[in-house]
């Protein structure tokens, strides 16, 4: 049983909350996010507070109980604060440019790497001489954003004997040892 469900979710004065057909909407200043409600949960909304509620008890209904708090608290932060993400390309010749929401990396292989973001991704480019580049992502979704730094670390995962790839920042990579002779 999800006891942080219990809690009521607060809501700051600058979002607005509406429930239609089972689907939450949540307005606030950085954007608007839509997610969708199984059938067996009712809402209450007060003033500056959310509960949710289970009409069963099953198994399921437990489980998402505390998945549904968490996806709605992350929406309110998302449209008041916004997350970010930052990526550091470790590797000789390693680069990324950016140009009206086409991200191009130069990873090493043979052509060039260049994605479309969506309209809810913003992004920075740090590169600093002598410092290996860092992609910083920022949005609104958390489940977006989230989704759009895998894929990116997905063009060139760190590999062990080296540490050469894309990571999180912060991210420690193993290493091997690799051959001894």
């Amino acid at each position: 049983m999800s006891r942080i469900a219990k809690k009521p979710i607060f809501i700051p004065k600058d979002v607005s909350i509406k429930i239609i057909n089972n689907e939450i909407l949540v307005k606030g200043p950085l954007g608007n996010l839509i997610q969708k409600i199984s059938k067996g949960f009712q809402f209450n909304l007060n003033e500056n507070h959310l509960s949710i509620i289970r009409n069963q008890e099953d198994k399921k209904s437990r489980s998402l109980h505390g998945l549904y708090y968490i996806l709605i608290k992350n929406m309110i932060t998302g449209v008041t604060k916004g997350f970010e993400k930052k990526l550091e390309l470790v590797g000789v010749g390693y680069r990324a440019f950016y140009n009206e929401k086409i991200l191009d990396l130069n990873l090493g292989f043979s052509h060039n790497i260049m994605i479309q973001l969506p309209e809810e991704i913003n992004i920075e480019i740090q590169s600093e001489k002598g410092r290996n580049p860092i992609i910083i992502l920022k949005s609104y979704d958390k489940q977006l954003l989230g989704l759009i730094a895998a894929k990116i670390r997905s063009f060139r995962v760190p590999e062990p004997y080296k540490g050469k790839g894309i990571r999180y920042l912060g991210e420690e990579v193993r290493k091997k040892a690799g051959k001894s002779a």
